[in-house]
């Protein structure tokens, strides 16, 4: 299934994803030498936006292209900015049409040689492809118990769906027409409250697929995360958590 297409999952997903793309798009910046803006970028599968949204500080004008039309319902409008509904194995674009191109905690759903063929196709030559992600490690800062109750209690009951793989050889990269510059990982943190960490969980596919995959009840599925992360929260308004942010930055020849 297409765990971003219900409309009820879109809901959840605008309300409960944190925005915590710009210190990674800074960091893009840096790893890519981006001195001056870029004309025109194009942010795939960015679902309700918020990749597109960071994507500004790079580029002056941003197209953002997403397979769920109510994903883009929640999609901010800001002068610079524009969405399109849209494959990213089938981009409307034309040839050499953007000089930056982003795929945020996306690429593991595509189709990796349909999309890296249409990368190609609609960067200008020396153009940028930059795939980056940012994974909830489920490590909260001084609870490690934390880690086990997500390991054996939450994915024991929602375990994640299959998946493409996020990883790119500089060999792989060449035989697709791309040169591999840069390669990081780093970590960074972001707060919840009880009440956040719960809605950012009801957006993980994990969930969407229990719940619109399988028809599990969405408040008795809130009920019971929120029992089991509040132990966590005794005493504390918001727990701090460690994501893991792994960015690729590959130049088209």
């Amino acid at each position: 299934m297409n765990y971003f297409a219900p409309r009820t999952a879109a809901e959840r997903y605008a309300k409960g994803r944190p925005f915590f793309h710009p210190p990674l798009v800074r960091r893009i910046g840096e790893l890519i030498s981006a001195a001056e803006p870029f004309g025109r970028a194009l942010d795939v599968g960015c679902g309700t936006g918020l990749s597109t949204l960071a994507l500004k500080s790079l580029a002056r004008q941003v197209v953002g292209v997403d397979v769920s039309a109510e994903m883009l319902a929640h999609a901010p409008k800001e002068a610079g900015l524009s969405f399109c509904l849209a494959s990213a194995e089938r981009l409307p674009f034309g040839e050499g049409a953007f000089d930056l191109l982003t795929a945020c905690q996306s690429f593991h759903w595509l189709d990796r040689v349909k999309f890296l063929a249409e990368a190609r196709r609609v960067l200008r030559g020396g153009g940028w492809l930059v795939v980056y992600d940012n994974y909830f490690t489920a490590r909260m800062e001084g609870a490690e118990p934390f880690g086990r109750w997500h390991r054996d209690t939450y994915l024991r009951r929602f375990p994640v769906p299959p998946r493409g793989s996020l990883s790119f050889t500089p060999e792989e990269a060449a035989r697709e027409g791309f040169g591999l510059r840069a390669e990081e990982r780093f970590e960074n943190t972001y707060g919840f409250t009880k009440g956040e960490l719960v809605d950012f969980l009801v957006t993980h596919s994990n969930v969407i697929a229990a719940v619109e995959g399988k028809g599990d009840d969405l408040e008795e599925v809130r009920r019971w995360l929120s029992e089991g992360v509040a132990p966590f929260f005794a005493g504390e308004g918001r727990r701090q958590f460690v994501f893991d942010a792994p960015v690729w930055c590959l130049r088209r020849a």
